[in-house]
């Protein structure tokens, strides 16, 4: 079985799921079977929330303050499951959670799940990848159309409701890009995190 918990750089991950609604040309799945203290994060099939929970109450979350979304799947593909084990952890733990996202969950289930994300976490980190349309097509080739006008209204509508928003690209972008994705995040009132390639 896949690790369901892991750690990386001094941080807890929950990995729910292997599905994904993207095929990112940089997508660290696609050269390694795990990251950071994971022997491997492709699951045979997609844990069940009581496996989730079990995972957690045999984790000692000493010294960790939050939880972060985020494996070998985009974690909103498992909204239910998201929502039920971000519920436990906070419940049990009083962990904060964070959910690292493509931002494409809205176009996924075809409504706004915003409100639902809102009552249980805090903090939402959406790949933005790229400043502009084209540029975000090429490198995320999401399985939508007009994905990236979604991940901007959808980034949208989490501001409106979840206490901490921000937009990530990869520090391998031009740095003209780099400029214009800030602006980009500066327009819709969030702040640019620059995560570094590995």
């Amino acid at each position: 079985m896949a690790d369901i918990l892991y750690t990386y750089k001094n941080q807890v991950y929950a990995n729910i799921t292997n599905q994904c609604n993207c095929r990112c040309t940089f997508c660290i799945r696609s050269h390694e079977d795990g990251v950071g203290d994971a022997e491997t994060l492709w699951h045979k099939k997609d844990p069940t929330v009581d496996e989730i929970k079990q995972a957690m109450d045999s984790f000692d979350f000493t010294g960790f303050q939050e939880l972060v979304f985020c494996g070998y799947g985009e974690p909103t593909c498992a909204l239910d499951t998201l929502i039920e084990a971000a519920r436990y952890a906070k419940e049990t733990f009083g962990l904060a959670i964070r959910v690292n996202t493509n931002g494409l969950a809205n176009l996924q289930y075809g409504e706004n799940i915003v409100p639902r994300l809102a009552k249980v976490i805090d903090t939402i980190s959406i790949s933005l990848n790229a400043p502009d349309a084209e540029a975000y097509s090429k490198v995320s080739r999401p399985r939508f159309d007009h994905a990236f006008e979604g991940l901007l209204d959808f980034t949208a509508k989490c501001k409106e409701l979840i206490p901490h928003v921000k937009l990530t690209v990869v520090d391998v972008l031009a740095p003209e890009d780099i400029k214009a994705s800030q602006e980009l995040a500066k327009s819709l009132g969030v702040d640019l995190r620059i995560r570094k390639y590995s």
